[in-house]
Parts: C-alpha cells; structure tokens; sequence
C-alpha cells in the first residue's frame, strides 16, 4: 500500500510505486507510527514489529507441523508492547518512582515488599528453568543454534521474531547460556491482550471485530516478516476465531493468550513432576550477569571469558602508584587499591608510519560508525581484512572529520577508539587476538607490525567514556522542510547539510555514491529491515543513480520523497535523524563516525564492512585479553584466587577482574578519591559480579579534560 501522493511522484503503475517505497523506507517501521490511519494501518501491516505468534501455539491445535516456520501473524500488525522501552523499565520498577512514599511507610511494610519482590523474583526463575529444561536436559547445558533459542523462548511464552532473535544470536555467537536466558527473558516482555487488540484495530478502522481474509492475506504475505500460503491458509482454517471469511481478533487474542500460558504451564508442570529436573542447579540468577553471545549496555558487566594462563606485568616506569583504601573498603576482608597519576595529556607522536614509507605503501580504507541505543549499548560495523601475502602493515582508525558548521560542536571528534585486530582460524568460532591500536598520533591510533597471509577481522572498539547518553536542553527544534512560493516541499538548509553529513557516513568506500550493501547498512540502523535487488532496480529508475549506485542528489530525492509522503510532516524524518545520533537541534551528539586505514607494503589489502551490530563476546575477550597481556596484576589481599588486571594508556585506563574460584563472586568498586576521571560506568561507586573462572572488564577510565593532570584511585573490594 502507498499513498497517493507517492504514486504520483513515481507515475508507475500500483505495483512498482509500491517497490520504490522500499528502498526509501518501506520497512522503516520506526517511521510509520502515527499520521493518516492509513499510516497507522501501514505502520501496523508493514513494520515487521513486534513478536510473530509462536510455532507451539498453532502447533498446539494442530494446525502447524512443530518444525515449520515460526508464523508473522502478530509481526505483520505490529504487536509488541507499544510502551516505549523506557516507560516499560519504569513500570516494570515501580518502587523507583514511589520512593518517597516508601521512606515513609512502615517497616512491616517494606519487609513485606521485599518478600514479595523475592517471591515474584524466585517464580521468574522458576518458570526460566522450566522453559530451559523442556528444550534441554540441563540448565548446564548451552544453547547451541537460533532455532533453539527460539524453541526454549517459545516455552517461555514468549514470541520471538526473526529480529528479536538476530538481537541476541548475532554472526559472531556461537552458545547462550541459562543465564544468558533469563537476561533474555527480562528484557523480552510478553503482550498482554490490550497491547494486541490495539495492534489489530489499527488495521480494524471501522471497529467492526473483524478482519477480512483477504486483508489479512495480502498483509501476511507482503508485509513484514512474510508468511507462506501455507501458513496463512492454516491460520485462516482455524474454526475457533474465523467464520464467513472474516478473523474475529478479538477470539483470536483470546486464543493467543490462552496458548501462550498453557506452554509456560506445561513447561512448570513438566518441571514440578520430573524430580532429577527439579534438583538441577539454576546458574547464577543474576540481572548483570551475562557471556560470550550476549551484548549488554555498556553500564552492565561485559560477557564472561574463561581463561588458564595468568599474566602478571610490571608497572610502567613513570606512574605515581600508592595505596589508598576508602572508608568504604575497610571493612571488606579482601581488596585491592591502585593509583595512577597521569599528566595533561600530550597527543604523543609515536611515528606509526614514516611519510616517505607511507607513499609506497598500499592502502585500503572503509569508514562506519558507533551508534549509541537507547539503552546505552553501542554498536558499529565489524570488518573482514583480506591479506594476499605476508606483509608488513599499519592499521588506523581515527573520528571522522565531517563537515563541521560554525559554532556547532563536534563532541564525537573527542570519542576514543580504538581496533582490535583478530586472525580467523578454521571457523569465526575461535579468532586470535593479533594486537590492538594502541598507538597514538593526536586523534589517531594505530598499530604497525607484520601480519601473514590470510583473513582477519577488525573489530571497532569506544570505552563509552564519552559516547554516552547525556541530558540536553535545547531551546527549539530545528526545521527541516519548508514550503516554497509554488507549494512544493523543500528541504531546509541544515537539513541538507545534516543529510549530506550522513551520505558521507554511509559511504563506506569513500567514492561519493551508495552501493545497495552501503544503503542497506542505513536501513538496518534506521529500520532494520533490507532493499533487496528487485526494489533497488525500481529506485534506480527514478532516482540519480551512477553505476548501480545512489548519488548524493538522489539520497536527497529519497528523503524529500518522505516528506512529501507525509505532506511535510517531519515525524518520520527525524525518526531516522534520531537513530543515526542526532538531536534535536540538528547536532550529531549520540554517534561516532570513523575511517579505517589499511597499509600494506607488499600487497593489496582489501577490507569489507561486514556486519553493524553491538560488540560481540569476541570483542569482549579481546580487550580482557589485551589488559591480562599488557596490564598490572595484582592479587586481592585476603582472597589470592581475585585478580585484578590495570592497563594503562595515554588516554585510557582499564581493569579487568579474573575469578579463578569456584564460586561467584561480588566486587565492590570504589572510585570516590579519583580526580578529574570519567567512567564507562557513570558512577563513582558500583558493584560487579563475577561468574566462576571467567574474567569480566570492571571499568574503562578517561579524562574529563585532557588538558589537566588526572588521578584515578580504585579500590575492589570483595563483598562476598
């Protein structure tokens, strides 16, 4: 379905305006919530959002074989809980909104909160072992495939769609586990019947109950996550909630509730009946908990590794280190305290390559980019490296220096990054930390050494020291279209500025034009969803394109193509704004643009962007490697089986904690004597678990102005 307005603009026939709608944001579901109700019924129809309805539901009534595709029926109208993530949160935390009230009730009453909260909290668990186990013999044992995932998901009641599933088993994982789960599970909330019934009446816009087979038909076939004839034809068969060619959605929700509790209820039954299930240990049950397939915001623990050997390095000559033990600490029976002086930092030159050498070299270069989540997580581009031959070489990466406007600042040219280069064996499963860039020219950092033959990944790298979510208060919003004395729509100036800003960005390879693998990069950022070639075509037909590709002048078109599609409405415009960095005032403040350059002296290299998704667990292990291979160790007084690992760098300082025990362990973190410091964590204070032999990053610590003396002064303390 496309508005007329969009037809017009194409003047195709019904079906190639509706392909060039892809290519311009077709699946851009983030953009299509309000306006018309024909938006709203395309936003419904078209997203992809949401949770798709389970294969054990219909399979529970014979209507699909357990082994088919997961159907899209709520995927193809939306239906997902329509509270933003951070109202959820806040609802989810009630007692984080009510605390004056709770300062002044009685103690009876907290006492009772709290056994409440643990009652409510143990159930949670409960029914996560009763779900892992009806997939798996053991809560020790790891998921090991997506699909598997989705089976222990669904017995959970949850309802996974192909993109809730991408968001947890990236390319890079290999095993999730009871753990992982449960982090899954608080994160992924099941809809309730009113959160469906609204998903549905979008499409209903007549509030007749109904909706006819037809509709529905074309819907969950074109829209979304596509179903097949087969599994809409078993959908509509269904007696319980279809009759003279309609659906009733409201039975249907009926159904779709009562199956998903009875697959959570079977699971528990299950559970409760098989005494050798019921006596399996559970993990660790914990919320900050998490491992190798897992990315969490980079406010919560980072993934867990194991590890043998045990690298001990002596302090750098240079550094100011004395003990220093809060009153925090003192009564703990184990910990560790470390102080580091640092001076105004000097941007030192250390020569990464000569200029002379640098001209004979040959080079590869690709740009991409951190982007912060909502939630603070932060993602970017992953990269292949191919070398021909054995070589020396010189990898950098650095901010990229976009076009700058006067007076506006450029916070994401103070953004550390860094690279961790990774040699690829056998299998993507097992990737060899080669080294990292850890050298530094001004902005730049790098590294120079010899690499063989063969296929490497280089992972991007930012602390989140400085690419953070900040409070802002900006006076107006900027305009971005405006109506010109004919009546057309225009873009503004800024905005031009600020798209032109962005194709910079997403050209990858630098060369001025958007290949589909380049622009489908933006639609996983913006939409999550892909062009494919068939809408590619259609766009180059009525778009600027060179060579198969996208000019600038056509990526304007696309967007200006937008605006007239919501009559000037810019909703939708900063929808996308907003998910590549930018606030309001037009200022990219939540993004990280970066170039990465590749010198070889006796071949060609070539590198290729391959993915865009959060830091992986080989990142994870890569930059606990690197401090265990680079860093201080000292072992906490008192309990010899902590360890704590410090690197440090001009502009970056991290720990890393290695539990060899066998049991848990809570580290409290205690930075409150540091001066002039900025933590990944954003609090002075904090506490960490650790799971039994892994090792996990406690901090990464930066200036806050690099032009003054900074100290950080940290002491891990042992809870229990």
């Amino acid at each position: 379905m496309v508005a007329p307005e969009a037809a017009a603009f194409f003047s195709r026939s019904p079906a190639s305006a509706a392909a060039v709608r892809r290519p311009n944001a077709a699946g851009w579901k983030r953009r299509r919530e309000g306006g018309t109700q024909l938006r709203q019924a395309e936003a419904a129809a078209g997203s992809g959002r949401g949770d798709a309805v389970p294969v054990t539901l219909l399979a529970a009534t014979g209507a699909l074989d357990p082994t088919a595709p997961c159907p899209r029926c709520c995927a193809a109208v939306g239906a997902e809980p329509v509270v933003p993530p951070a109202l959820g949160r806040m609802a989810s935390s009630p007692e984080s909104h009510t605390s004056l009230s709770l300062q002044k009730a009685t103690r009876s009453e907290s006492s009772q909160a709290k056994k409440s909260q643990h009652a409510e909290e143990a159930n949670f668990y409960m029914n996560c072992r009763a779900a892992y186990l009806a997939v798996l013999k053991s809560s020790l044992e790891n998921i090991k495939s997506k699909e598997q995932l989705s089976l222990v998901l669904q017995q959970a009641g949850r309802n996974p769609s192909q993109k809730t599933l991408n968001k947890y088993w990236t390319s890079q994982t290999t095993t999730l586990n009871f753990d992982d789960f449960c982090t899954i599970l608080k994160q992924e909330k099941t809809s309730t019947k009113a959160e469906l019934l609204e998903a549905f009446g979008k499409l209903d816009t007549d509030n007749t109950g109904y909706i006819f087979h037809d509709e529905l038909y074309q819907i969950l076939t074109m829209r979304g996550e596509r179903m097949s004839r087969d599994e809409v034809s078993s959908i509509l068969k269904q007696a319980d909630f279809n009759c003279s060619g309609k659906l009733d959605y409201n039975k249907f929700c009926d159904f779709y509730m009562a199956a998903s509790e009875q697959c959570c209820r079977a699971a528990r039954e299950k559970l409760e009946v098989d005494s050798r299930l019921k006596q399996q240990q559970f993990g660790s049950q914990t919320e900050t908990s998490s491992s190798a397939g897992i990315t969490l915001p980079v406010s919560k623990p980072s993934p867990r590794i194991s590890r043998k050997t045990d690298h001990k390095v002596a302090p750098t000559k240079g550094d100011s280190r004395s003990p220093s033990r809060p009153s925090s600490a003192q009564t703990c029976k184990a910990a560790v305290s470390t102080t580091i002086t640092m001076g105004a930092s000097s941007h030192r030159n250390t020569k990464l390559i000569e200029p002379d050498t640098m001209k004979e070299w040959q080079r590869a270069q690709s740009k991409g980019c951190f982007y912060l989540e909502e939630d603070g997580e932060i993602i970017s581009h992953k990269y292949r490296l191919h070398l021909p031959q054995r070589s020396a070489v010189c990898i950098t990466i650095k901010p990229l220096n976009i076009r700058q406007v006067e007076g506006k600042p450029c916070p994401w040219l103070s953004v550390d990054t860094a690279l961790y280069i990774l040699r690829e064996n056998e299998t993507q499963e097992h990737l060899q930390l080669v080294n990292f860039t850890e050298h530094q020219t001004k902005e730049m950092f790098g590294w120079k050494g010899e690499l063989g033959s063969g296929v490497y990944w280089l992972l991007p790298f930012t602390t989140g020291c400085r690419l953070k979510k900040v409070k802002q208060q900006i006076t107006g919003e900027a305009k971005l279209v405006y109506r010109g004395e004919d009546g057309d729509l225009a873009l503004t100036k800024e905005f031009r500025a600020a798209l032109l800003d962005i194709f910079e960005t997403i050209d990858l390879d630098g060369n001025g034009l958007l290949s589909l693998e380049e622009y489908n990069f933006f639609e996983l950022r913006t939409s999550g969803e892909k062009c494919d070639e068939e809408a590619w075509a259609v766009c180059k037909e009525n778009f600027d394109m060179k060579k198969n590709e996208l000019t600038r002048q056509g990526f304007m078109d696309l967007n200006l193509m937008e605006a007239n599609d919501r009559e000037g409405d810019p909703s939708d415009l900063w929808v996308t704004l907003l998910s590549l960095g930018y606030n309001k005032a037009l200022e990219m403040t939540e993004a990280c643009p970066f170039v990465i350059d590749v010198y070889a002296e006796k071949c060609k290299p070539r590198i290729k962007a391959m993915y865009l998704e959060a830091g992986s667990w080989q990142l994870s292990r890569a930059v606990c490697k690197s401090v265990l291979n680079k860093g201080e160790a000292k072992v906490m007084d008192g309990c010899e089986n902590i360890i704590v690992y410090t690197y440090k760098a001009d502009r970056r300082i991290t720990s890393v904690i290695e539990n060899k025990s066998e049991n848990k362990v809570i580290i409290h973190v205690n930075n409150e004597q540091s001066k002039n410091c900025l933590s990944n964590r954003g609090l002075s204070v904090f506490a960490v678990e650790v799971a039994p032999k892994s090792m996990m990053v406690s901090q990464h610590v930066m200036p806050q102005s690099e032009q003054e003396e900074w100290v950080y002064n940290c002491v891990h303390s042992l809870v229990r």
